[in-house]
């Protein structure tokens, strides 16, 4: 397992890291099975580890803590703060008074004394950012935390953040977590040039496009997601009566015939293809099971050369996505009614 420097920090990252989203109730119910998930992973040389509070309701934050006993300070520690942790509205967002409680609840859910990399899960356009900076600017001095980032911001976000920090004598912002694969390109057109431009690390997630990149879809010898998810929960994600993603069906069909000329699954294709771009730092794999796990480690350290990646271009052209998709990505704006209206 490859190691690259994070953001400027000379902290030494694996360049897959493990995402615990599916360890606890959204996925890996039994901690002793998800433990066994986190000390393969780190068998495998994987020193990088992410969680965040709000997964499986702060439950996951505990089984990490739990599977890191013993090997602690040679794991490279990060979660995320934003999200509700309850009915309060002051339980969320960027504010001072809640990262300040948020940052102690997940210190104790994860039995340390401090996080690597804490992260800013999602812009607030309640909070100003130099209220946010401040705070974690505090915590940074105080020892608790040893570098900040953020995750889903947009370029321009990510210029304000930096721009605010330096302005306002603020410790710098270090890293940004954007989702990233052969289907969602359109973080090349802003988000990757502006951490490049001021030397942030990219922990990039959704490299496999929430499934779709799995290799279980396209092509003949490939299931129809819309029938394998029919009555799921989320079955429209997956509904290729939809023309979104119909056309993600078209392109990851295509991609799964670059794949076999290049004598790798389509899931190595995509995490490759992920770090091939030279502003990613690390690339998140999120497995829910101990087999999904060693499948995607068997990937580590496939490269692509310049005709792979060709193809791919002319599959799914730079800085586009094949359809917006705003389940990972959607900008306050556009999110929140009261930012459209008067």
């Amino acid at each position: 397992m490859e190691r690259r420097i994070l953001g400027g920090t000379g902290i030494s990252v694996s360049e897959f890291a493990l995402g615990t989203m599916m360890l606890g109730a959204w996925g890996t119910a039994d901690h002793g099975a998800a433990a066994r998930i986190v000390h393969t992973a780190l068998d495998a040389g994987i020193n990088f580890v992410d969680t965040a509070d709000m997964y499986s309701d702060g439950e996951s934050e505990v089984i990490v803590g739990k599977a890191l006993k013993g090997r602690r300070d040679d794991v490279v520690l990060a979660t995320k703060f934003h999200n509700p942790m309850g009915p309060d509205a002051n339980h969320r967002g960027n504010s001072r008074r809640w990262i300040v409680r948020a940052v102690e609840d997940s210190l104790r859910r994860l039995d340390t004394d401090w996080i690597d990399l804490y992260q800013v899960h999602r812009p607030d356009p309640d909070t100003e950012l130099d209220e946010t900076l401040s705070a974690l600017s505090d915590l940074v001095r105080a020892g608790k935390i040893r570098a900040y980032g953020t995750s889903a911001f947009p370029a321009e976000e990510l210029v304000e953040a930096r721009w605010t920090a330096e302005r306002r004598g603020h410790v710098l912002p270090r890293s940004e977590q954007p989702p990233y694969s052969i289907l969602a390109r359109g973080i090349e057109a802003g988000v990757l040039p502006t951490a490049q431009r001021y030397g942030m690390g990219v922990l990039t997630w959704s490299p496999l496009s929430a499934g779709w990149l799995s290799g279980r879809y396209g092509g003949p010898d490939g299931a129809d997601p819309g029938e394998a998810h029919r009555s799921a929960m989320l079955g429209t994600m997956y509904d290729t009566a939809l023309p979104g993603n119909a056309a993600k069906l078209a392109a990851v069909t295509e991609l799964k015939k670059v794949a076999a000329d290049a004598g790798v699954p389509l899931p190595h294709l995509a995490l490759a293809f992920v770090l091939a771009h030279p502003a990613v730092t690390s690339v998140l794999i999120g497995p829910r099971t101990q087999e999904q796990l060693e499948g995607l480690l068997a990937g580590a350290g496939v490269r692509l050369d310049g005709p792979v990646l060709d193809r791919i271009d002319e599959i799914v052209p730079p800085g586009t996505d094949v359809v917006r998709d705003p389940t990972f990505h959607l900008p306050p704006a556009l999110a929140d009614k009261r930012l459209r209206r008067r």
